[in-house]
C-alpha cells in the first residue's frame, strides 16, 4: 500500500508540475497548437415475430483525442489524450464492454542544432489504463482488469528523428517501465507480470502479492500519421520495449492503428485496431478436453469498425 501510495502521489506532481508549465506560458498562446477529434458510432436492432431469428441489441463505441503542442525556438512540447469506451447491450445477456482506454502522453524535446530541425534530445512519459471492470465473459463473476488494473507508466529519453508532422522515430537506450495493479485480488494472483502472493501449505497467504513491477529497458516509439487519400486520414504508433534485466531480446509490442473516413462534414466511418504481445500478461492453457493445464501468453488483437457522428478542430 505505501508503495502503492508513493507512485500515485509522484503522478500527481508530475501532472501539476505541467499545469504550471502551462499556466507560465498561458500569457503567449502564439506558439500553441490545439486539435481535437471526437467520434460517435451508434448501433441499434429491434426484432419483432422475426422469422429468421436474432436478438434486438443496442452498441456505441465513442473516441476523443485531445492534443496540446507548444513549439518554440529549439523546444518543442506535446501533449495527447486519447479516451475511448463502447458497449454493447443485448436482451438476453445484459451490457458488456466492448472497448476501454485511457491513455495519456507528454513528451519535451530540445532541437539538438539550430541548423538541423530534425534531430531532438527528447523525453516522454506516458499513462495507460482503462475506465471499467473486464470480465472473461461468459464468466462475468469474476473481474481480470479494472481502472488501474492494470496501468503502465513509461518514461524515456533518448533522440528523436523527426522528419515532418507526419514521422517521427525516438529511440530510447533507458527507459523505465512501471506496472501498476490496483485490484489485490489480482496481485495476488500475480497479474500482469507482477509478484504473486505467496501461500503456506494450508493455502492461507502469507504475504500479499506486489501491486508494483518496475522494468529498465530500451524503447523505441514509431508515429505516422497523414492524409492517405482525399479523407482519409491514417495514424499508426509502433512500440517496442525489452527489459535489460530479465530475458533481454523477449520484446513487448504495441502497435495500434486509426483510420477515420470522412463523408461530410460532421459524418464518417472509422477503423481502430491494435495488436498487443506482452510476455507478462497470461492466458489459461487448456488441453484437449477443455481442463487448465497451465498458463500462456498469446498475441492480442482487438478491431473495431463504425460509421457515426464525427467533429474535428485542426486534426491536422
Amino acid at each position: 500500500m505505501r508503495t502503492r501510495s508513493f507512485y500515485f502521489l509522484l503522478q500527481i506532481l508530475i501532472l501539476c508540475d505541467s499545469f504550471s508549465f502551462a499556466q507560465e506560458l498561458r500569457s503567449d498562446t502564439s506558439y500553441w497548437h490545439r486539435g481535437f477529434k471526437g467520434i460517435l458510432s451508434f448501433t441499434q436492432v429491434n426484432l419483432s415475430n422475426w422469422a429468421a431469428g436474432g436478438e434486438n441489441s443496442v452498441s456505441l463505441n465513442s473516441f476523443i483525442n485531445m492534443n496540446l503542442n507548444h513549439v518554440k525556438g529549439r523546444v518543442r512540447w506535446e501533449n495527447s489524450l486519447d479516451l475511448a469506451y463502447g458497449f454493447l447491450n443485448q436482451k438476453e445477456v445484459g451490457s458488456r464492454k466492448t472497448d476501454d482506454k485511457i491513455q495519456a502522453l507528454t513528451k519535451i524535446g530540445y532541437q539538438l542544432s539550430s541548423g538541423n530541425q530534425k534531430l531532438f534530445w527528447s523525453t516522454g512519459v506516458g499513462l495507460t489504463t482503462q475506465f471499467a471492470t473486464g470480465f472473461d465473459f461468459p464468466n462475468d463473476s469474476v473481474s481480470i482488469s479494472g481502472f488501474f488494473a492494470p496501468a503502465y507508466l513509461v518514461v524515456s529519453t533518448g533522440l528523436e528523428y523527426k522528419h515532418s508532422e507526419k514521422f517521427s522515430l525516438m529511440f530510447s537506450p533507458v527507459s523505465g517501465k512501471m506496472t501498476f495493479v490496483n485490484d489485490q485480488r489480482l496481485a495476488n494472483a500475480g497479474a500482469f507480470g507482477v509478484e504473486a502472493a505467496e501461500f503456506d501449505a494450508f493455502g492461507v497467504i502469507v504475504k500479499e502479492g506486489e501491486n508494483f513491477r518496475a522494468e529498465i529497458g530500451t524503447y523505441l516509439n514509431i508515429n505516422f500519421k497523414d492524409e492517405v487519400t482525399e479523407n482519409v486520414n491514417l495514424e499508426s504508433r509502433l512500440q517496442l520495449f525489452s527489459n535489460y534485466l530479465e530475458n533481454f531480446g523477449e520484446i513487448d509490442i504495441n502497435l495500434e492503428l486509426t483510420m477515420l473516413m470522412k463523408i461530410n462534414k460532421y459524418l464518417s466511418a472509422n477503423l481502430t485496431a491494435q495488436l498487443l504481445y506482452d510476455k507478462d500478461v497470461e492466458f489459461p492453457k487448456l488441453d484437449d478436453s477443455g481442463v487448465q493445464v497451465g498458463v500462456e501468453d498469446k498475441w492480442q488483437f482487438k478491431e473495431i469498425f463504425g460509421i457515426g457522428f464525427s467533429y474535428a478542430i485542426n486534426p491536422k
